[in-house]
């Protein structure tokens, strides 16, 4: 899945591709970390990134976009990761064709 520019993620921060359900973190320039933004609890797309923390809008799950780890339940499960590298300037998730 083509994800668009890769400095469209900032470098210690995070991005939502909701309708990709999917949550980018960049811990240093260059290096990317992908996850499901698919809520391990029932399924819900999470709605926002505040900092650090993907926030579920249906049960009020948090969860950690930098490691995927379930912050607040009812959510107990991480988040999946997810395959990411980037080609040609852009980010893309997924395996590797």
């Amino acid at each position: 899945v083509d994800l668009g520019a890769a400095d469209e993620v900032p470098v210690g921060g995070a991005r939502l591709y909701r309708e990709q359900r999917l949550v980018v973190h960049c811990p240093a320039e260059g290096h990317y970390k992908a996850f499901s933004a698919q809520c391990t609890h029932a399924g819900c797309v999470l709605d926002k990134v505040e900092g650090t923390e993907g926030n579920c809008p249906c049960h009020g799950s948090r969860f950690d976009v930098t490691t995927g780890t379930a912050l607040r339940g009812p959510a107990t499960v991480p988040l999946p990761e997810v395959p990411v590298r980037v080609r040609d300037g852009k980010l893309v998730a997924g395996p590797e064709a």
